[in-house]
């Protein structure tokens, strides 16, 4: 049975010459794939965001459409956790994480607006987005590994769980 590359290059039906004109190896396919996935997902993200004024929309956003996304899309998400945690190493890791903090800029640009009002912390948006998200991301590895989670519980809670998190940070600094 192929493995790897090979494997891929198979199952996707294209030749050989094709794959390994676009991609040198195993390594190069996982981070055009992981980094598309990242563009995607925080496409989605900023777009929605985007659409808000005020703080506390702002991060309830963040968090539901991160939620709405990850759950529409589970092969992609289960992929990007599983890619950046262990398939990427080296460079192409590093390529990707850079590409994926500029991904966010725009995010980061807009929370740290909220910040500078005093309606979210005075942190960087990389700190806002960590808070915000960090139960949305545990529930969405529960889920992907099999686990049993109730989506409707995390898209109708979580968001207003990262809000009022960050919200009394902000208040009380």
């Amino acid at each position: 049975m192929a493995t790897g590359i090979e494997q891929i290059r198979r199952r996707a039906g294209a030749s050989p010459s094709s794959v390994y004109h676009h991609f040198k190896g195993l390594d190069d396919l996982s981070a055009a794939l992981l980094l598309r996935t990242f563009e995607r997902a925080i496409g989605h993200i900023t777009d929605q965001v985007r659409s808000t004024s005020v703080a506390a929309d702002a991060v309830r956003v963040l968090v539901r459409s991160y939620l709405e996304w990850a759950f529409a899309h589970p092969d992609e998400a289960r992929y990007m956790y599983q890619a950046t945690a262990v398939e990427l190493s080296g460079s192409r890791q590093h390529d990707v994480l850079l590409a994926k903090a500029q991904l966010y800029e725009p995010l980061f640009a807009q929370l740290e607006e909220f910040a500078v009002e005093g309606t979210l912390p005075p942190w960087p948006g990389s700190a806002i987005i960590a808070v915000a998200l960090g139960p949305s991301h545990d529930v969405c590895r529960q889920l992907l590994a099999g686990g049993d989670v109730d989506t409707d519980w995390a898209l109708g809670e979580l968001p207003e769980v990262a809000w009022r998190s960050l919200g009394r940070v902000a208040k009380s600094g």
